[in-house]
């Protein structure tokens, strides 16, 4: 009796009212499952992304560092950090929200003010040129690396959020409908017996007359 959802009135329009509300909680559930298996399916697609834009952001860095160890040992430290410093390079991150399975996530770019080589190509050395560009990838690749990050972290939040709602469904609201459809339908059920006794006791006592 404690599932009974509380101020139950045991009569056909309850009855029918109950068995609406427990097919929309039905409905409900099976569309939250969905969305929790995509939410999921798409979380570790991420996260295998995740295992990819962070090897390929290693292997960058990797490589611009060792071409800037190449670049001073050609040009010097210092003609290094004079062209870094000339080049004035300036560069805006754009973050913009995007719908993934109802779930809000970033899509942040690069926005560059300044020229696609922001230095004299004449005085550079090659060693400095691929420095330059390596660098330039090692960004971008770091930026997809945030993006991923953060929509795996939003992803969870949801997936757990909609678990949790699944949960309650499946152990509390279900429960509770289908209790209080079934002592709905026993009282019914006893009522009609009673009026079905009552009535045929009235129906004796007239024919005995």
């Amino acid at each position: 009796m404690s599932k009974i959802i509380p101020g139950t009135k045991a009569t056909r329009m309850e009855l029918l009212r109950f068995k609406s509300r427990m097919r929309l909680a039905e409905r409900g559930h099976d569309l939250l499952k969905e969305k929790c298996d995509s939410l999921t399916m798409e979380f570790f697609n991420a996260i295998a992304e995740i295992r990819s834009v962070r090897a390929a952001v290693e292997s960058l860095l990797s490589e611009a560092f060792t071409a800037l160890t190449q670049a001073k040992m050609v040009m010097g430290p210092a003609r290094v950090f004079e062209f870094a410093e000339a080049s004035g390079t300036d560069a805006e991150l754009m973050i913009s929200p995007r719908s993934l399975m109802g779930v809000r996530v970033p899509v942040i770019s690069l926005e560059q003010h300044t020229p696609e080589v922001p230095y004299s190509m004449i005085d550079s050395t090659a060693q400095f040129d691929e420095m330059a560009a390596t660098f330039k990838k090692a960004l971008t690749a770091i930026i997809r690396l945030a993006e991923v990050e953060s929509t795996v972290k939003r992803l969870a939040l949801e997936i757990e959020r909609t678990k949790r709602r699944v949960s309650a469904l499946e152990n509390t609201v279900l429960p509770r409908l289908e209790a209080t459809v079934h002592f709905v339908k026993l009282a019914l059920e006893e009522r009609e017996r009673e009026d079905f006794f009552r009535i045929r006791m009235i129906r004796e006592r007239l024919e005995g007359y």
